[in-house]
């Protein structure tokens, strides 16, 4: 059952101008918000994304929902799993935790516009290309694989906003000092660009990153691009929210990579079972497609997508419990 184009267009807007409106709310007041409000606004948007999954099985059918919601979960933990970058951009940087706000609204309209064209890409790419589905899920499990086995987490995206800051400090004057959110600044009667410039800029390649990672894997769960873009729209609002609530806690969920990279491996060897099941490549099974290939229902998908985060979250947190007292002196 298709998806009404009203309904697409509809929420789009709606969800826009919610974003729009977060992003004006921070621009014209700068703060830190507290727990209680960075909560109320963490369960507003999942309480929204979870009513939009239920709009969709009204209108649409339970498999549209079921698609909409393995994919969020999906593009959510690879989301927080952005978070432990973005963390640690802001401590490189030393932005003031007042102006973090903008900083994280910027990042995420940064990666809405960089996953809207890798979406409309990978569209395409699948649409004229079903073989796309094997380098999909090869990429998918390559990157499960790495997150794994890698030494330090983020080594490689800190190497490379390093090389580009180094270069644009060469060519660009950049002062040391903030002047609150402003990108530009006088000092001396010489205007010169701010650190935030630099910070702006290693969002985006972090976010660019991410993307990568991300819209393979949401295109093992829906082809649809409607909801392919609204799962990863869904994922990003409240991220800046989540970013404040969950603050040092972040670096406790030392197990949470294992249960993302189980998910992206998962998602890839679905897309391969897909791919065989669609296969049109001569040199493979004479071009015709493997039908003993077993297909993943959506069921099953969200079932491992949910069952990953909590095992990994839950291990996590009961592993840093024990260690916690461990480390408590004796009565």
């Amino acid at each position: 059952m298709e998806i009404p184009v009203a309904f697409q267009v509809g929420s789009l807007i709606v969800l826009v101008l919610i974003l729009a409106a977060d992003l004006l709310l921070v621009l014209k007041r700068p703060h830190i918000p507290s727990t209680k409000e960075s909560g109320l606004w963490v369960v507003f948007y999942v309480t929204l994304a979870l009513l939009f999954a239920v709009a969709l099985w009204v209108i649409g059918d339970t498999n549209h929902a079921l698609e909409f919601v393995s994919g969020w979960l999906t593009e959510y933990s690879l989301s927080i799993d952005n978070l432990f970058v973005f963390v640690l951009i802001m401590s490189q940087f030393a932005v003031p935790r007042k102006y973090q706000q903008e900083v994280l609204m910027v990042g995420i309209i940064i990666a809405l516009i960089l996953r809207a064209a890798f979406i409309m890409v990978g569209a395409v790419l699948i649409e004229q290309l079903s073989w796309i589905f094997y380098i999909f899920g090869a990429f998918l499990v390559y990157t499960a694989l790495k997150q794994v086995f890698e030494k330090e987490e983020h080594g490689g995206d800190a190497k490379a906003e390093s090389f580009i800051v180094r270069t644009l400090r060469r060519f660009v004057p950049i002062h040391d000092q903030y002047d609150g959110s402003k990108i530009r600044t006088v000092v001396n009667g010489k205007k010169m660009l701010t650190p935030m410039l630099i910070v702006f800029i290693s969002i985006g390649v972090t976010d660019l990153i991410f993307a990568i990672d991300s819209i393979p894997a949401i295109f093992g769960i829906t082809q649809v691009p409607f909801l392919v873009f609204a799962a990863n729209l869904f994922a990003l609002m409240g991220l800046r929210q989540l970013y404040f609530l969950l603050g040092d806690l972040l670096e406790k969920l030392r197990y949470l990579k294992f249960g993302v990279a189980f998910i992206l491996a998962f998602i890839g060897v679905k897309l391969v079972f897909h791919a065989m099941h669609v296969n049109e490549l001569p040199f493979v099974n004479g071009g015709q497609p493997i039908e003993w290939a077993p297909e993943i229902s959506n069921w099953v998908s969200l079932g491992v997508i949910v069952a990953s985060i909590v095992v990994s979250t839950v291990a996590s947190i009961a592993v840093n419990s024990v260690e916690t007292k461990r480390s408590a002196p004796e009565n």
